[in-house]
């Protein structure tokens, strides 16, 4: 549902950070890992959070879920601990596009496809590895493609799960602040629907807009 504009006027001016800058690590050019960045003005933020946006056609259920995820990313400017909750539903939301594209072929017994699951199948059978991820293309190197595997820890289905139980002490502190992973989320989604093709699918995909469109409308 597009947000009217009193929405932004009224967050613009409920936390004044001329003096106080909303300032954590993002990943940054030669910098992966993450590199401190500040937000003086909101419209800077905004547009921070816009470009974080799906870049490919997905389904309107998975992208609906995913601007959920952006809308309380935006709301960061007031609390940044909803900036982890924004992560969740982005993760969610990617859990959901992988079910889609791929659960039919990644089951267990009685039926069940496992997050872990179907990130793996991302990159044993659908050709990710980390040349593919523009996160990591913006921040010339880097590699991610261990956590979707296992190889690494947390994985991101950790972080899924520590963001959701409330664990940030956890496992690795699975469910705390993690630099970039909402970005990289963003880029799985659009790995995932690559190669999605509307006017291939039901007479119901047909009212489904392009992701650009609906980020310039619902914020």
């Amino acid at each position: 549902m597009p947000l009217p504009l009193a929405f932004f006027d009224a967050l613009a001016k409920a936390e004044d950070r001329s003096l106080s800058p909303l300032t954590f690590t993002w990943p940054m050019h030669g910098f992966p890992g993450g590199q401190p960045v500040s937000f003086s003005r909101f419209a800077d933020w905004r547009t921070f959070v816009l470009d974080l946006g799906l870049r490919r056609i997905a389904p309107e259920p998975i992208a609906d879920k995913f601007e959920r995820g952006q809308k309380l990313i935006l709301l960061a400017w007031i609390d940044f601990d909803l900036f982890t909750t924004g992560e969740l539903i982005a993760l969610t939301a990617l859990e959901l596009a992988l079910k889609d594209r791929y659960g039919l072929k990644v089951k267990r017994r009685k039926g069940k496809s496992l997050f872990a699951d179907l990130l793996m199948h991302m990159v044993t059978a659908d050709g990710l590895d980390d040349s593919k991820v523009p996160m990591l293309q913006r921040c010339g190197g880097g590699s991610v493609v261990g956590y979707l595997t296992g190889e690494r820890e947390p994985t991101l289905a950790d972080r899924r799960n520590g963001l959701a139980h409330g664990d940030p002490f956890g496992r690795s502190g699975a469910g705390s602040y993690c630099a970039g992973l909402f970005e990289l989320v963003r880029d799985l989604i659009d790995y995932a629907y690559r190669d999605f093709d509307l006017h291939l699918n039901s007479a119901s995909e047909s009212g489904r807009k392009i992701n650009a469109d609906r980020a310039v409308q619902n914020f």
